[in-house]
């Protein structure tokens, strides 16, 4: 209520930068997660990869995920067109339009495995070209 409707709208949320500006300043564990997701992304169609002050969006017409750092893991978030009920989703499952919006925590490359690479390979299919 009063409250206005550009919160909706589209934004960046700092000027892009490359992917090595981006890897100078984080953890070392972080491009190992941003490869082995890659790596998987690159067999099911392009993606324009973003890095930005807050994380990593990757993009098709839109953004359908983000690896963005926290403290101790990075969070992958996708939306995909139902709720999984895995005991991986870290967050609450939020609606988001017709897609439900994921979060999985990922402290090693390792854990980028078949089921995560399923669900943004999934959530990669359901954007928009």
């Amino acid at each position: 209520r009063g409250r206005s409707r550009a919160w909706r709208q589209p934004h960046e949320c700092a000027p892009a930068m490359s992917l090595d500006d981006y890897f100078s300043t984080g953890p070392e564990r972080e491009r190992p997660i941003f490869d082995a997701v890659m790596a998987h992304l690159d067999t099911v169609g392009p993606v324009h990869v973003e890095p930005v002050s807050v994380g990593i969006f990757l993009k098709r017409s839109r953004t359908f995920s983000e690896l963005r750092p926290l403290t101790r893991w990075r969070a992958v978030s996708f939306s995909i067109p139902r709720v999984e009920t895995s005991t991986r989703i870290a967050r609450k499952v939020i609606p988001h339009g017709s897609l439900f919006h994921h979060v999985v925590n990922v402290t090693r490359p390792d854990e980028v495995d078949d089921q995560l690479l399923g669900w943004l390979a999934e959530a990669y299919l359901v954007s928009p070209e």
